[in-house]
C-alpha cells in the first residue's frame, strides 16, 4: 500500500491482485493515498470507510459483491463517491435498482486508466464542493 502524504485517500476493492496493483500504481502516481482490499468485507471490517474520500470496487467478487458494498458504504456515508468496475456491465445493469444508477460511475474491464483517473478526480471535486 502507498503511504504518500496526500490530500485524498482512495480505497480499491477487488479480488484480482493484478487489478489492485495496477490501480494502486495509477492512483499513487496521481498523488493519491491508496488503500487496497482483496474483498468487500475487508474494507468494512477495517474501519477505514470513514477516512476514505472515494471508493473504487469491482462488482463481481466472491462473498459480498460491489453493489452490496456500495449500498453498505452509502448507508454509512451517503456522500461517498463510488466507482464500479465490471467485466459484465449488462448483468450489473439488470441487477441494479434504478435509483442506484445515479450514485456511481461504471467502467467496463478492460478500462482506460486515464479515463478512470479523470472520473475519480471529478468525483473528488464534486464531493468536496458538496461538503
Amino acid at each position: 500500500m502507498s503511504e504518500h502524504s496526500t490530500e485524498f485517500i482512495i480505497a480499491v476493492v477487488d479480488d484480482d491482485r493484478n487489478t489492485l496493483e495496477s490501480l494502486e500504481n495509477l492512483l499513487a502516481a496521481a498523488g493519491h493515498a491508496v488503500r487496497l482490499f482483496g474483498h468487500a468485507a475487508a474494507l468494512l471490517d477495517s474501519g477505514s470507510l470513514h477516512e476514505i474520500d472515494c471508493l473504487i470496487s469491482d462488482v463481481g467478487m466472491p462473498g459480498m459483491d460491489g453493489l452490496e458494498l456500495m449500498h453498505r458504504a452509502h448507508g454509512a456515508r451517503p456522500e461517498l463517491p463510488v466507482i464500479l468496475i465490471t467485466g459484465r456491465p449488462a448483468e450489473l445493469l439488470k441487477r441494479a435498482a434504478p435509483e442506484t444508477q445515479n450514485y456511481y460511475r461504471l467502467f467496463q474491464k478492460p478500462f482506460n486508466g486515464q479515463e478512470l483517473l479523470t472520473s475519480v478526480n471529478r468525483a473528488l471535486r464534486n464531493s468536496r464542493s458538496a461538503s
